[in-house]
């Protein structure tokens, strides 16, 4: 990691704007630079106010070098060889392995060697003061750096503290776990080469994604999982199909394995996993992909009278509850854990601040301004596997357990001209939940090759509350696989 001083550029250098007294004083402190912290301290320099943001790794966060960006550097030549495989004319120029050392190379370089010069020349840029250290809240609107060299630094805030510290992968307590040395999604995302043979607990986004991953860089993979099904919050035909194609791929999908301990006897050796039943099984190293919690363990919340190790309760515009002045934006705060989402938050909390700190009432309304309502309303999501899942709005269950009355309209995306010119064997479903009384989609999900592009325009009806009666209105180009839209329509009106 990336070790420079402990503030960075000029910016946080004769800027005239700290305060007297023992602490430096900014209009609003965010401790966390990933791409949350980023966001809001962005928004924040934007409206004029001063800003300073405290990171104890490196600056571009969690996303940059060990989730988004390696995670999808590493899926990308799976999905474009699984593509060409599906052609004629390609398919037998793709017949050989991918070149595991060369995925991982670009991986590399998309993960920035693991170095963050780059995000501190933009911070620079937009004149933040960055402070290398560990921070933790000291009091109201207070601020302390642990830097890398053990000295302190006190900062207070005139306007806003914004917790934006994300979430951390979260390893199951079982017996013989210290010595497994289990891999989590950092592991996943940063190994510098393939394990012959991969064990991966959980079916979950980053499990199946991970899965996907490592059989096609040349791992035997066995994916375990403890419920009944892959992607167990998206629609089911979704890890139906997942799960049939990881199978295709090589990897064994198991199940109702629920791993009760793990042993690994010498720290070069294979980890044996022993499932509940007593059922025994060998790989060379083991992924957990079983939840997240909150990075909020040493934050100094006991000092501001809440729980440490806890998700932090916030309303729409980001502010915790029950304070004036603390925010919490991003994983934290438990309403969306995606990095788009989180900078969505990030965008609405800093306007939210700018404008709390120039003496105006913010726009809380739904959709307004300052009111982050798609976190309830309009998440999406893409699942970079083959075939790719993509979601945005309530599932069909989901809709029903909030009580609206709904009906869930299905095609077969291979039925479309678009899917079956992408790629022959194109396998996939669409489906939209339509809100009966309304008639407007409250959810649309997608499952094929190629689907992750499609997501958005969902989105924006979604989000747009579009009449179906409008919707009839936007006619898809033609031959694309967003041809679905016009044959759900059809579908829909009978």
């Amino acid at each position: 990691m990336s070790e420079s001083s402990a503030v960075s550029g000029t910016a946080a250098e004769g800027s005239g704007r700290h305060g007297g007294g023992d602490a430096l004083v900014f209009d609003v402190v965010v401790v966390g630079a990933g791409p949350v912290g980023e966001n809001v301290a962005d928004r924040a320099a934007a409206a004029g106010l001063s800003v300073a943001v405290v990171e104890s790794e490196l600056v571009g966060g969690e996303c940059s070098y060990w989730a988004c960006m390696p995670s999808k550097a590493l899926l990308r030549p799976v999905i474009a060889r699984a593509d060409a495989g599906r052609l004629p004319g390609l398919a037998g120029a793709v017949r050989e392995p991918l070149d595991t050392d060369a995925v991982l190379a670009r991986r590399d370089e998309f993960a920035s060697h693991w170095k963050d010069d780059g995000q501190l020349g933009w911070l620079d840029s937009i004149g933040v003061s960055l402070y290398r250290g560990h921070g933790r809240l000291d009091g109201e609107r207070r601020v302390t750096v642990e830097g890398p060299d053990g000295g302190r630094t006190a900062l207070t805030a005139r306007h806003a503290v914004a917790v934006c510290t994300g979430s951390r992968a979260v390893v199951p307590g079982l017996p013989g776990i210290e010595d497994a040395r289990p891999w989590t999604s950092r592991e996943a995302t940063s190994a510098k080469a393939a394990p012959g043979r991969l064990a991966v607990v959980g079916g979950g986004v980053v499990g199946v994604e991970m899965a996907t991953a490592w059989a096609a860089l040349g791992s035997r993979v066995t994916l375990l999982v403890r419920g009944d099904g892959l992607l167990p919050r998206m629609e089911p035909f979704a890890g139906e199909l997942v799960a049939e194609a990881l199978a295709g791929a090589g990897a064994e999908v198991r199940t109702g394995a629920s791993v009760a301990a793990v042993e690994r006897s010498r720290p070069d050796g294979p980890v044996t996993v022993v499932l509940e039943g007593g059922e025994r099984l060998e790989a060379d190293e083991i992924l957990f992909a079983t939840g997240r919690a909150p990075r909020t363990g040493d934050l100094g919340l006991e000092t501001v009278g809440l729980e440490p190790g806890s998700w932090l309760s916030v309303d729409d515009s980001c502010r915790v509850r029950d304070s004036e002045w603390l925010y919490a934006v991003g994983d934290v705060n438990h309403r969306a854990l995606l990095t788009h989402q989180g900078k969505y938050q990030a965008r609405i909390a800093g306007a939210a601040i700018a404008a709390r700190a120039a003496g105006d009432t913010p726009d809380t309304r739904a959709w307004g301004a300052h009111a982050a309502t798609a976190d309830h309303a309009a998440v999406p999501q893409v699942v970079f596997t083959d075939p790719e899942v993509a979601a945005v709005g309530l599932s069909l269950a989901e809709a029903e357990r909030a009580g609206h009355r709904v009906r869930a309209v299905d095609y077969d995306l291979s039925s479309v001209a678009g899917a079956s010119l992408y790629a022959d064997g194109y396998r996939g479903r669409a489906r939209m939940v339509v809100d009966l009384e309304r008639e407007i989609l409250l959810g649309v999900t997608l499952a094929g090759p190629g689907v992750g592009e499609l997501i958005h325009a969902a989105t924006v009806a979604v989000v747009g509350e579009v009449p179906i009666s409008r919707l009839w209105h936007a006619v898809p180009s033609y031959p694309t696989i967003s041809e679905v839209w016009l044959r759900l329509l059809e579908t829909y009106r009978g």
